[in-house]
């Protein structure tokens, strides 16, 4: 989904800017508090098109980039150079990040439910054991992820719709998830904006895993982490919920 999807990325916030000046001013403190480091040297291991790694660039974190995407990763690389930013980025799976330089650094950050493109407790694991061997000792990891313990029960079938306007044109977004198993569906993504020439409709598809914390909590026992700490959005400010752990001394 995310390479075809890259170009329009920005186009599911009301304001992506204003996205990423949020979520900046919520993970950082959180990063600098557990790092004790005003500019801590962070992997962005799920880069997407930047929106944390720009973001904490912004606040004078060190950071680097990855993810699978090559299409993302070259336009986050266009997004940080637009904004002055020193930011290297590499395309890279989360289950294998070995080709990712600069090594050890303090935190590791897998945000906006990557996880749930893992499928299997062998990924899960694969992940959290590449993130590990690129932090420091007692360095941090935080992800977040939807919270698919609540949703596995209700089942939603759609999310949103989401009204925007952009320069007096509507924008419109919504998704629509297909349960293929019990933890598992289909994600229908659908971007719908007024034109110049008339109406768009974008549609982008992938599958997801709906992860049990429980899965994500012994992947991370497993892979050498300790002191693993769930916060709610209600809790830390951050839109979903989030976890920490630190890499064992």
């Amino acid at each position: 989904m995310y390479d075809p999807l890259a170009p329009y990325y920005h186009l599911i916030f009301e304001d992506w800017d204003a996205s990423i000046a949020r979520q900046a001013a919520v993970l950082g403190p959180m990063i600098e508090s557990a790092c004790h480091h005003c500019r801590p040297r962070v992997l962005d291991a799920a880069c997407g098109i930047g929106t944390q790694a720009i973001g904490l660039a912004q606040r004078g974190h060190h950071v680097t980039g990855s993810d699978l995407s090559e299409t993302a990763v070259a336009r986050a690389q266009l997004e940080a150079a637009a904004r002055n930013l020193v930011v290297p980025f590499y395309t890279a799976d989360l289950r294998n990040l070995s080709s990712v330089p600069g090594a050890p650094f303090d935190a590791v950050v897998i945000a906006d439910n990557a996880f749930a493109h893992l499928f299997t407790e062998d990924d899960l694991r694969r992940a959290a054991s590449n993130a590990a061997a690129k932090l420091r000792s007692g360095g941090l990891l935080l992800a977040t992820v939807r919270d698919y313990d609540t949703l596995v029960r209700d089942r939603p079938v759609i999310h949103g719709p989401a009204f925007y306007r952009d320069a007096g044109h509507r924008r419109i977004v919504h998704q629509v998830w297909d349960w293929t198993a019990e933890r598992r569906y289909t994600l229908h993504l659908y971007i719908t904006r007024e034109t110049g020439d008339g109406w768009q409709s974008l549609h982008f598809t992938s599958e997801f895993h709906a992860v049990a914390r429980a899965m994500i909590d012994a992947a991370l026992a497993h892979s050498g982490f300790s002191a693993v700490c769930w916060q709610e959005p209600a809790e830390s400010g951050f839109y979903q919920p989030l976890v920490m752990a630190r890499l064992s001394e």
